[in-house]
């Protein structure tokens, strides 16, 4: 369920903000790069142990389970400040090779969901391009780092989606800067709860949608031209398409719009050769959730109804989007990938 007011600039992983040019440059060229005085060598810290996912382990022990404390974040939120720390695959992901020579643009890269993607792109042998917002350059720099480090080209695009000339200007720039593109995952989001439609404002309202609809649209339109034969999009929907919260009125609408595209772009683009899904997680341990996602209430008790009793963590997701840009899965087009912990259903 992939953010206050504090949406009026941009959303979580909505939009994109910028790099340092030092701590990209040779290896990735930032659009709008932003200023940083943080070393190049800057090495990446795990803040805590996470399991090895090469042995047999209870899944429902294998990461922490609530309570969590109350830790209130203003949009769009650092995964580095979240306790406990999420997992995105850092020291777990292990790749084999399945997207060797492939290029991926993938938004909202910096964290959750888009970063566990990234990290596993990059370690599968794909070259990639992340966005986010200026605010979350610290966990952008980590991710720009951890793709270095697999040895693959990392780009970083800085830019509002909710805006279509940017929107346009980023898949140009991605396909310049990667080479070309095989991948596009469309994963920023706006998500922020509201209790009563009452409150919903137009402002949100327009937001969300911009931010998680037209931006697909806008991305994927742009991006089209540019994929060949055995090329792959990737949308994360929400198990909130199936079974919507009360408080998450608008995200829920556009989880559902995202669906939809999905499905029928599939039809679209299947005699091009190019495979459209769609992933719904249900309750991830991500940013969006503490930054408005969720009141602190729930954010203490968050992911604990689940089947599993406990939230997933963005690197359980990783393989799924492995799977879905490989060629492995190459008769799957049209569908959506519940992961969920047990409820949700697609």
């Amino acid at each position: 369920m992939e953010q206050k007011n504090i949406f009026k600039k941009a959303s979580r992983r909505q939009v994109l903000g910028g790099l340092s040019i030092g701590v990209v440059a040779a290896q990735t060229v930032p659009v709008f790069a932003q200023q940083t005085s943080t070393p190049v060598n800057e090495q990446v810290t795990p803040k805590q142990e996470t399991p090895n996912q090469s042995v047999k382990q209870n899944p429902v022990k294998q990461y922490p389970t609530p309570p969590f404390s109350q830790q209130p974040q203003e949009p769009p939120g650092l995964a580095s400040k979240m306790t406990p720390r999420p997992d995105h695959g850092e020291t777990s992901y292990q790749g084999s090779g399945r997207l060797v020579g492939r290029k991926a643009l993938v938004t909202g890269g910096d964290s959750g969901i888009g970063r566990a993607a990234a990290i596993a792109f990059a370690r599968e042998g794909a070259d990639v391009a992340i966005n986010y917002l200026p605010a979350e350059e610290p966990d952008a720099r980590e991710v720009i780092q951890l793709i270095r480090a697999a040895g693959r080209k990392a780009v970083a695009i800085p830019g509002d989606i909710r805006n279509e000339n940017f929107c346009n200007q980023l898949v140009e720039s991605a396909v310049r800067e990667l080479g070309g593109l095989d991948i596009l995952v469309n994963n920023a989001g706006k998500q922020h709860s509201v209790n009563s439609i009452l409150d919903l404002t137009t402002e949100q309202f327009d937001s969300t949608f911009k931010t998680n609809v037209y931006a697909m649209f806008w991305i994927t339109k742009a991006a089209v031209p540019h994929l060949s034969p055995g090329a792959s999009i990737i949308n994360t929907s929400s198990v909130q398409a199936y079974d919507p919260s009360e408080n998450l009125l608008d995200y829920a609408q556009t989880k559902s719009a995202q669906v939809a595209f999905t499905k029928s772009l599939a039809k679209q683009l299947a005699k091009k050769g190019i495979r459209v899904n769609a992933i719904a997680p249900g309750p991830y341990w991500t940013p969006l959730q503490v930054s408005g996602g969720q009141p602190q209430s729930k954010v203490e008790k968050f992911g604990g109804d689940s089947p599993m009793g406990r939230p997933g963590q963005p690197a359980e997701l990783a393989p799924i989007y492995v799977l879905l840009a490989s060629q492995e899965s190459s008769y799957a087009t049209g569908q959506v990938y519940g992961a969920a912990g047990g409820s949700g259903n697609p």
